[in-house]
């Protein structure tokens, strides 16, 4: 599906995000390409939803999507998402490696998802509906209540959408742009940055409508092995999302599962979800603070979340580049294939 360009520039003022964001896409030209996918309405606010390409577009090279904002509230993954998207544009400047590596790999930005929902403070967006709860996909097995996505009302958390509704056009850009730019490649990864559950760090993968293993968890394995060997003493909890709650309608169980329909294209798309209890207990202040609940509030905070985390998106890039050298074939994968099992499916499961 071919995305529409949108020529029009439109900016709400005082949205501090989309702001910097448009300062990033004037600084990195012309390596960075930009284009708007679409326009999310607020009240008479309009906000263009920006998707950022970097890196060589041949659909031989692997490819690597990061996306933030999706939830209105969870502002500090946008931020992350830009902080990784600054460093790429600061490093162009002077970095030869980094213009190197560009050659091999195609990397692709979509920080603020849903620009609406920052603006108005909300975890969906300004139709009221959770974006990550929108797409055509119903769970196999029991979803808790409210939280696995429900059709009562948007006024409730967790909101689907109307049955029978197209999805929502935040969510609908998302999927076309990963479909375009990442679908293409017979490799790719994503990873679609969060907050707001628990006390660690977590990294998760599909599923969230079943406990069914993916077909791919042999690769997600071998990925986990080579970021604990490279980054030895990480704080992430790896795991698939089922392990904590199933819902309908994640956008990334649909995308895996279209992109599963090719034997020969391998897609893993991540969720790093930040533990904002760690945050809480540090500071229960921001207990008294919706904003404060899924977002570091002091700035030495928010500065460590940001170097912490923007290692992990710099070594998908690199892990994507050296895919064919990790990637688990034959007797390997049989392998990684019964470990990943005992971790996350059986009694084993750590």
């Amino acid at each position: 599906m071919v995305i529409p360009f949108i020529t029009r520039r439109v900016i709400a003022k005082d949205l501090p995000e989309l702001i910097e964001l448009q300062r990033l896409i004037d600084e990195g030209r012309p390596q960075l390409q930009a284009r708007i996918v679409c326009e999310a309405r607020a009240g008479d606010q309009h906000f263009p939803v920006h998707a950022l390409t970097l890196g060589n577009p041949s659909p031989d090279v692997p490819a690597v999507g990061f996306f933030g904002g999706v939830h209105g509230l969870e502002r500090i993954g946008a931020e992350v998402v830009m902080a990784f998207v600054r460093s790429l544009v600061m490093r162009l400047r002077w970095d030869t490696v980094l213009h190197q590596h560009l050659l091999g790999v195609r990397l692709v930005f979509m920080p603020l998802v849903n620009p609406g929902g920052l603006w108005l403070r909300t975890r969906a967006n300004p139709g009221g509906v959770d974006l990550m709860r929108n797409a055509p996909i119903e769970a196999a097995e029991q979803v808790p209540f409210l939280l696995g996505g429900h059709r009562i009302s948007p006024s409730l958390p967790w909101y689907r959408g109307n049955h029978g509704a197209p999805m929502e056009i935040e969510a609908a850009a998302l999927c076309a742009l990963v479909e375009e730019e990442l679908l293409t490649h017979r490799f790719s990864l994503a990873v679609d940055c969060h907050s707001g559950f628990g006390m660690h760090d977590r990294i998760w993968f599909p599923y969230a409508h079943t406990t069914t293993p993916i077909k791919h968890l042999a690769e997600v394995h071998a990925l986990r092995v080579i970021f604990e060997q490279t980054h030895a003493h990480h704080p992430y909890v790896f795991e698939p999302q089922s392990h904590q709650y199933l819902t309908h309608g994640d956008l990334w169980d649909h995308l895996y599962l279209r992109a599963s329909s090719d034997p020969d294209r391998i897609f893993l798309p991540l969720t790093l979800e930040m533990g904002s209890w760690l945050w809480i207990k540090k500071n229960p202040r921001q207990l008294f603070s919706r904003h404060g609940i899924f977002n570091p509030l002091i700035a030495h905070r928010q500065q460590r979340v940001m170097r912490r985390h923007i290692a992990l998106l710099d070594f998908l890039t690199r892990a994507a580049s050296g895919h064919p050298l990790w990637l688990p074939t034959g007797e390997a994968r049989e392998q990684h294939q019964k470990q990943a099992m005992a971790r996350w499916y059986g009694k084993a499961r750590q």
